[in-house]
């Protein structure tokens, strides 16, 4: 008798854990649902993945770039990002902009298609998708890293991968 309830409970606790992993997951795409305004195209992880001669845009603060980044992504930033930044790319280079979940990345890209860029997407989810998908992420050395600037402490609840750094 011992050994069946000990083996009912640990199946309700595996159950009980993959249900909370369903819910977070249909949580974050709940939340990304309200947060997005759509005003530029969104890309999956998986497509963004591979996409042949994409150009990354990290649009976080550059102490959050400065933890980890997408392999080969160049910081623009947000709260100072001008088009300045992106004077040198030519209007039809296929861009994907992100930043830790997608709201500032958005606000970005808009302001880039406004501009008259013609190929910029929106990464769903943006890093924090990217890091709980098991893709890479590098450090300023371009070294791989597991760590993930994770904005704050209520954000970072949506990181399920990765190390969290709040600094």
């Amino acid at each position: 008798m011992k050994k069946t309830s000990t083996l009912l409970l640990l199946a309700l606790f595996a159950f009980s854990s993959f249900s909370c992993a369903q819910i977070t997951s249909s949580a974050y795409k709940t939340l990304l649902k309200t947060l997005y305004k759509e005003e530029v195209q969104l890309v999956s992880c998986e497509k963004a993945y591979k996409m042949d001669q994409v150009l990354f845009l990290d649009t976080r603060a550059y102490q959050e770039f400065k933890v980890s980044h997408i392999p080969q992504a160049r910081w623009v930033g947000y709260e100072d990002f001008t088009l300045q930044r992106v004077s040198n790319v030519p209007k039809n280079t296929p861009i994907v902009v992100y930043c830790s979940v997608g709201v500032r990345s958005e606000k970005v890209g808009k302001k880039m298609l406004d501009a008259g860029f013609t190929n910029v997407r929106n990464l769903y989810g943006s890093i924090f998708e990217w890091v709980n998908q098991g893709y890479p992420i590098v450090n300023m050395e371009g070294e791989p890293t597991n760590k993930v600037h994770a904005y704050s402490r209520a954000w970072g609840m949506w990181l399920q991968k990765g190390e969290k750094v709040y600094e």
